[in-house]
């Protein structure tokens, strides 16, 4: 029993037996527009010209005879690339340092960003996974340079006030 690969929305899903596909088919899963593949096949092929399921297809309904994108192979450049999206900094730790010895608000906003990283890494949105990573470390900068302009202002300020008691 060999097993079956198909194409919704661009997407590869799958594997299912010829059974399976068949079900699918009865159910309007798959359409006869839709990609299929299975090992031993040299590309993906539209279901309603595959010679197992063709016999008792319906005609496709205007519209549905557009075939689907073919879902890429997964490659080793991509799982390079996951990899690398699982090294997204969160900036986690730096965040609590902020907030407990800087300045709590700032702090955390920064734990906020920092803990939606790796949920959004997860979910594989990369992108809002690299803005919240760069809003954290922000947040957290940001609290720790208010936290020297504080120091800098008391100090001077403590400065002030000790030279005007000498006059």
């Amino acid at each position: 029993m060999s097993s079956w690969y198909y194409s919704k929305n661009g997407e590869q899903r799958g594997p299912v037996s010829g059974e399976g596909l068949s079900a699918l088919k009865s159910n309007g899963e798959v359409i006869a527009a839709d990609l299929v593949w299975k090992e031993g096949m040299p590309d993906w092929v539209p279901f309603g010209q595959v010679d197992e399921f063709s016999a008792g297809t319906p005609p496709s309904a205007p519209g549905e005879n557009i075939p689907l994108a073919q879902p890429r192979a997964y490659s080793s450049q991509q799982a390079h690339q996951t990899h690398s999206m699982r090294n997204i900094p969160n900036y986690l730790w730096q965040a609590i340092l902020v907030t407990v010895l800087c300045c709590m608000p700032f702090g955390v906003v920064s734990i906020v960003y920092a803990a939606k990283v790796d949920g959004l890494v997860a979910r594989g949105d990369i992108g809002r996974a690299y803005a919240a990573s760069k809003s954290a470390k922000n947040w957290a900068l940001a609290g720790v340079g208010l936290w020297f302009a504080i120091i800098i202002i008391y100090i001077l300020i403590a400065l002030l006030a000790a030279e005007g008691s000498n006059f």
